[in-house]
């Protein structure tokens, strides 16, 4: 078998260039979609949030399939198919000048974005049971490296042209595609490999074991509501700080990446001290509370300097998702932790899904009239009303089922 350090590194890549995917190209889709469609950023906005939504639910969908169909065919030609076809289809998006290709387009990429569960297997395949937990640290490491890098050279190569990024992107996958041709071992023998079947590779299936998941089921639902309220942020940022502040592609992927570094510093750094000081379920009313003040900071704010300045508030809120996993994870008995974990992440895919179309349907209504009512910050009030909704619920679940840490 060929060393495995490059191969470790070319799974970290492909890992970077998923988590790169939707954040790449942020900050020129308002001009990308205004410049095809010569609409208003109104109706980019709309258009914005459908491509999110079907790029969201490709990725929900196709995981598990993916997954499966790696564990069939192997992992070495599922991984590097997919990102033949992503080089193809960010080349596509960056010549074409048909909106309905370019949603196609998106379709496409969320597909061949769901290959995070056969980077894991691969993971699994190669490492020792004493290394699993630290490899896969190094995949969620660079699932965060991705998730700033791809707004800041999205930003930055925006600046050159509306296309620019998407070259950058396709030449990304088409050089890891051959640096995995050259280093990439096939994982998968004989004695492992397994026949397919639909029934695995369903994706449903985690959701459908949320009733059968002890005393949860109103907690997923405070996760869910959450998640929806804290995507208001990827989902609209691009729209509202063109209309709000008039910030250029450069800047808005500036504003992205300092975002995501301020919240990988926030969970990765401070979220442990501060459930120690305080418990999980505490934890988690300090941080929505955080949000709730940052949603309603934003939602008025009319200096950019100032938006910027709120970037650790606004990430301080991100403590309450892991705080609610751990909450749920103390009331779930120990024989259903992979279920739970498994209904958490499907929750998250169905808010990325929902909260996209939503938010850029209420940012589209409030800003294509400025006649009438021109309020670029009212996804802003909707996330708030949210977070209040989100503040009641725990209020309520603290005083039927849970008690807070001492």
């Amino acid at each position: 078998m060929k060393s495995l350090g490059p191969a470790r590194t070319f799974i970290m890549m492909t890992v970077v260039l998923d988590a790169m995917g939707i954040g790449l190209i942020m900050p020129v889709m308002p001009s990308l979609l205004r410049e095809i469609e010569g609409a208003s950023l109104a109706d980019a906005a709309i258009w914005g949030g459908v491509m999110s939504m079907v790029f969201a639910v490709n990725q929900f969908l196709f995981g598990p399939l993916i997954g499966n169909l790696s564990d069939r065919f192997g992992r070495r030609p599922v991984l590097l198919l997919s990102l033949v076809v992503m080089a193809l289809d960010y080349l596509v998006m960056a010549v074409t000048g048909s909106i309905l290709l370019l949603l196609l387009m998106r379709f496409i990429g969320g597909i061949t974005a769901a290959t995070h569960s056969t980077a894991n297997a691969f993971m699994a395949d190669i490492s020792a049971p004493e290394d699993k937990a630290a490899n896969f640290g190094l995949i969620g490491a660079a699932f965060g490296i991705g998730f700033i890098l791809g707004p800041v050279l999205g930003g930055v190569l925006g600046e050159f042209g509306t296309r620019a990024p998407f070259y950058a992107a396709a030449a990304l996958a088409g050089g890891n595609a051959v640096f995995g041709y050259l280093v990439l071992p096939e994982t998968v023998t004989d004695a492992m490999r397994r026949p397919f079947k639909w029934s695995r590779a369903n994706p449903f299936g985690a959701l459908q074991m949320i009733r059968e998941l002890t005393g949860v089921s109103r907690l997923m639902l405070l996760y869910f509501i959450n998640q929806v309220a804290f995507f208001v942020y990827p989902a609209i940022w691009s729209y509202f700080t063109i209309a709000r502040f008039g910030w250029s592609e450069g800047m808005i992927g500036l504003s992205l990446g300092a975002f995501g570094l301020s919240m990988a510093l926030v969970q990765g750094v401070l979220m442990r001290p501060v459930v120690k000081r305080l418990g999980e379920m505490r934890t988690m009313y300090v941080a929505l509370l955080f949000n709730l003040v940052a949603f309603l900071l934003m939602a008025v704010v009319s200096n950019g300097w100032i938006a910027m300045a709120l970037t650790p508030l606004t990430a301080l809120g991100s403590m309450a998702s892991p705080a609610m996993q751990g909450v749920m994870s103390r009331a779930t008995p120990d024989d259903q932790q992979g279920a739970l974990q498994g209904a958490i992440s499907s929750a998250a895919a169905l808010a990325t899904i929902l909260s996209p179309l939503a938010m850029t349907w209420v940012f589209a209504r409030f800003t294509r009239a400025p006649e009438e009512i021109y309020q670029p910050g009212a996804p802003f009030m909707v996330a708030a009303v949210l977070t209040l909704l989100c503040l009641v619920l725990a209020q309520r679940l603290r005083a039927r089922t849970l008690q807070p840490q001492a």
